[in-house]
């Protein structure tokens, strides 16, 4: 049986720093930066467990094709599963923990996403305590892996300290807790209290996430949720040296030159592991990269359109 990663860090690492699932946007290439800043853990993109269910062929598979990951240089990769069917997360916790074998395993309680939702998954979930914690049981039962959560402040009526009373006796290892509700959705001032209150319910790790975006908010959020670490998400789109301004403690001020060979490294991993659709998908990091910097509106609206890692070369240049 692996060893839970998580106790790991909490012994060797603070805070514990990770990288947060984004749809569209933590592939593989951008783990493997995001890792050389610092990041300690690295979650997959959202996983559809129906997906997996009713697609089991190990052979023309696309869902497990994009799981698929660096053991050397993505060490602590968690894949994030989101259903409401028991028997879909039973099959697809299976199917990752035997195929694909990550570090953990994690269940989504707090995407906000209308068709997500739609289907009593995410933040849908959240709210049903009946049905969530019959969805973390089929998981938890289906594999030898550390098992995580990720959830909100609120969801409907039911609150992350609700949520938390109710499976405190299930073997979770960590919880990342988004401080803003459902109906804020990514809007608002988070509510960093209730992580501290989730204490009573929770021992393992508490990760704090939501809107971070900077050296002194991260340093405010530790000390006012008293988490063990950061789940950091937009706030390192454009940004991955953010872990080790956190790290650190202390602010990196990159000049444009030293952006853009960030940015040339990260394209030429996306093509190396994707080829030109690697870096047709990196237009949208491409346009936070220039995020603060002079001409930024110029540069995005060519990146953008960019098809070629030569095209990247004479854009920057």
């Amino acid at each position: 049986m692996p060893d839970n990663f998580w106790k790991k860090l909490k012994n060797t690492s603070r805070p514990i720093l990770a990288l947060a699932p984004m749809a569209g946007f933590t592939n593989s290439a951008f783990r493997q930066v995001c890792k050389q800043y610092g990041a300690d853990v690295l979650y997959s993109e959202m996983v559809s467990a129906i997906a997996l269910f009713y697609n089991q062929s190990l052979k023309n598979n696309e869902t497990l094709k994009l799981l698929k990951f660096n053991r050397a240089k993505e060490k602590y990769y968690v894949v994030q599963l989101f259903g409401a069917n028991p028997e879909h997360l039973a099959v697809a916790t299976r199917i990752i923990t035997q195929q694909i074998k990550p570090a953990g395993i994690d269940l989504n309680f707090g995407c906000p996403v209308l068709k997500v939702t739609r289907q009593g998954a995410g933040s849908g979930l959240m709210q049903n305590l009946k049905n969530s914690r019959a969805a973390l049981e089929a998981v938890i039962a289906n594999t030898h892996l550390p098992v995580s959560i990720k959830l909100r402040a609120q969801a409907g009526q039911v609150t992350a300290l609700e949520f938390l009373k109710n499976i405190q006796d299930l073997p979770i290892a960590a919880v990342m807790i988004h401080g803003r509700t459902l109906k804020q959705g990514f809007v608002g001032a988070p509510d960093w209290l209730i992580l501290k209150q989730a204490r009573q319910y929770f021992s393992g790790i508490i990760l704090a996430n939501g809107g971070i975006n900077n050296l002194t908010l991260a340093q405010q959020v530790l000390k006012e949720s008293q988490a063990d670490g950061l789940g950091l998400a937009r706030g390192v789109l454009g940004r991955p040296w953010l872990f080790r301004e956190i790290k650190k403690n202390r602010i990196i001020d990159l000049k444009p030159a030293a952006v853009f060979k960030i940015v040339l490294a990260h394209a030429a991993l996306s093509q190396k592991l994707m080829g030109q659709g690697g870096l047709i998908e990196l237009r949208k990091h491409l346009a936070w990269y220039m995020l603060g910097l002079p001409e930024a509106a110029k540069l995005r609206a060519q990146l953008v359109r960019i098809n070629t890692f030569g095209e990247i070369k004479k854009i920057l240049k």
